[in-house]
């Protein structure tokens, strides 16, 4: 696959994708696409060799894999991993909010959000809501509003002479979005409203109530290339939905040959402490299975994972030109400059001399250059679900990633050769 249409695949799934339910339902359909058969938990599993499968946890997290022609024990897993979920603001349970007949909805901060670029954009809501049916049963369904519904207006300067010197952004007063101006006398009902959408749009006739929700605010704003020439991607949710749809690209287009495997884990961004996180049992229950249908004891689990190697995969800081002193000189990675290699002698990336040296190995074999990022000694460093899984499991860990600009925000950017070029560094590691 060209770069262009790679590229092309990518702007859609980010489109497609402004929850993590939404992108791994987006996920779920390649993989069916490219011939995945679909596996459900509470099932007993029959796996074939050389067969390719994929299981969903909580609607969230996905993990795929092929179970390839080699035995798993002597030869072991490539394992990559990314996560699902972003920075957001999510919608309260009980949100609305009347003042000055303005209809407003109470949010609260999902993970690291760069607030301020959250104000003055056209926002849309989506997620999942639970409801109950007429017959009495529980169900869910994915809902997206997609037009823009509301907005977080900024102050005018004139009221807040101090807003360009560093002004703090309280959380609880000052993010709640408008969505609507009253008529005298008029109410509105948040699960009236999305009852209403069940049984209007999302065709679901029978359903009598709104019994919960998980629904968060996004920015309407399409995915792009920009840039004079057309270098730059600029979206939401990059991090980390770009390594989803590049790691499951590799996994599809790679050999059979090995038992590979990808999960993309949700709730990276608050701890990964969940039944669906990389510090809960999937990926490990998913392994053992694997290992089962091989008749492996438990000494083989063991043996197997000692014979392992995961790339854990997510957005690295590109040095930003008007703030170049934030990174270390001589670990300062550059927008389509290659695939970066994220190192941390506190552990807060789980790469090694070892698997540096084979990530490195890989992309000389295919002449795509790589990138070093360490962070500066006196700024602490964010993780990824590397070291989680890599503790969990005692698997080798190298932790990559593409640069970006504006980690966090509600638009980011990246370049339009990085992608493509990790995915083929990802196929060649599931190859190998």
């Amino acid at each position: 696959m060209k770069t262009e249409s790679f590229n092309k695949g990518l702007l859609q799934f980010l489109q497609q994708s402004p929850t993590p339910f939404h992108a791994v339902s987006s996920l779920s359909a390649l993989l069916e696409q490219a011939g995945f058969h679909r596996l459900d938990e509470t099932d007993a599993w029959m796996l074939k060799k050389n067969s390719s499968y994929y299981v969903v946890r909580n609607s969230s997290a996905i993990i795929a894999f092929k179970t390839g022609e080699a035995d798993i024990v002597d030869t072991g897993l490539r394992i990559t991993g990314a996560h699902t979920d972003s920075p957001c603001l999510k919608i309260k349970p009980r949100p609305e909010i009347s003042k000055h007949n303005y209809l407003q909805l109470g949010v609260e901060v999902y993970g690291g959000v760069l607030l301020h670029t959250w104000f003055d954009r056209d926002l849309s809501f989506a997620g999942r809501v639970d409801f109950e049916n007429e017959d009495g049963s529980l169900d869910s369904v994915l809902i997206d509003l997609k037009e823009p519904v509301a907005f977080i207006p900024s102050l005018a300067i004139h009221l807040d002479q101090t807003a360009n010197d560093g002004r703090t952004i309280d959380k609880q007063k000052e993010l709640p979005p408008i969505l609507l101006q009253f008529g005298k006398g008029e109410k509105f009902d948040f699960d009236q409203f999305l009852l209403n959408h069940l049984l209007e749009v999302a065709g679901k006739k029978s359903a009598l109530r709104v019994l919960s929700h998980e629904l968060v605010l996004y920015d309407t704003q399409a995915p792009a290339l920009l840039g004079l020439e057309k270098q730059f991607i600029a979206s939401a949710r990059l991090d980390n939905l770009l390594s989803c749809y590049l790691c499951l690209n590799a996994l599809i287009d790679s050999e059979n040959d090995f038992a590979s495997v990808l999960v993309c884990n949700d709730h990276e961004e608050v701890g990964s402490v969940s039944t669906s996180g990389a510090a809960g049992p999937f990926l490990k229950s998913v392994l053992e299975r694997m290992l089962a249908a091989e008749q492996a004891s438990n000494e083989d689990f063991g043996r197997a994972m000692l014979q392992s190697v995961m790339l854990s995969v997510d957005n690295a800081h590109g040095s930003h030109p008007n703030f170049s002193d934030k990174h270390d000189d001589k670990h300062s990675p550059l927008l389509n400059a290659g695939p970066v290699i994220k190192i941390n002698a506190n552990q807060r990336y789980a790469s090694n001399s070892q698997s540096i040296a084979l990530f490195k190995s890989l992309c000389n074999k295919l002449n795509i250059s790589h990138q070093s990022f360490a962070m500066r000694s006196d700024m602490a460093c964010g993780s990824t679900i590397g070291p989680i899984t890599a503790a969990a499991l005692g698997v080798n860990t190298v932790d990559v990633g593409v640069a970006s600009f504006a980690m966090h925000s509600i638009r980011e950017y990246a370049g339009v050769e990085d992608a493509r070029s990790l995915a083929k560094v990802v196929s060649a590691f599931y190859s190998r």
